[in-house]
């Protein structure tokens, strides 16, 4: 058998006051660290809050834009919407008229009609509108993918 090295057999044996010492800089040390600890969170957390802040005003701009946009269109639409819905009403209420409806009747129909379809129409294009702004994602992924990052070191570092 070889014998092993006899620095790793012997055993060092310290003062009591050697191990005072050496618990006092412990002891010196560690409240150091929590709070080197504590600093780099907090570093961290207003990095990570300040990128939440500039994500959430792009993805307001974007919105406010697109919601400035369609409130215009609707406006513009609805003139339109309005004459045209006269238009047709009126046109509408000819064919009523070949139905011996007297003229008030004829015009009411025609009018009722396009209400309807216009109804229709409407809800179609709100429909589709809101399922459209329901697959727009509210949540920033870059700052969920940093926070999922920075747990992870969190939970390393302790």
């Amino acid at each position: 058998m070889a014998a092993a090295p006899r620095s790793s057999l012997t055993k060092t044996t310290q003062t009591p006051d050697e191990l005072m010492n050496n618990t006092r800089a412990d002891a010196e040390g560690l409240p150091t660290l929590f709070s080197r600890l504590g600093d780099d969170v907090m570093q961290l957390f207003n990095s990570q809050l300040a990128l939440f802040k500039v994500e959430i005003k792009e993805e307001a701009s974007a919105y406010a834009r697109g919601a400035a946009m369609i409130g215009f269109g609707a406006v513009v639409a609805t003139i339109g919407f309005a004459l045209l819905n006269v238009a047709i009403a009126f046109a509408v209420s000819t064919l009523f008229a070949q139905a011996n409806f007297s003229q008030p009747a004829s015009y009411a129909l025609g009018f009722v009609a396009t209400g309807v379809f216009y109804l229709l129409v409407g809800g179609i294009v709100v429909l589709a509108m809101k399922n459209r702004l329901a697959k727009q994602k509210l949540v920033p992924p870059i700052t969920v993918q940093e926070l999922r990052k920075d747990k992870q070191w969190l939970k390393s570092e302790l």
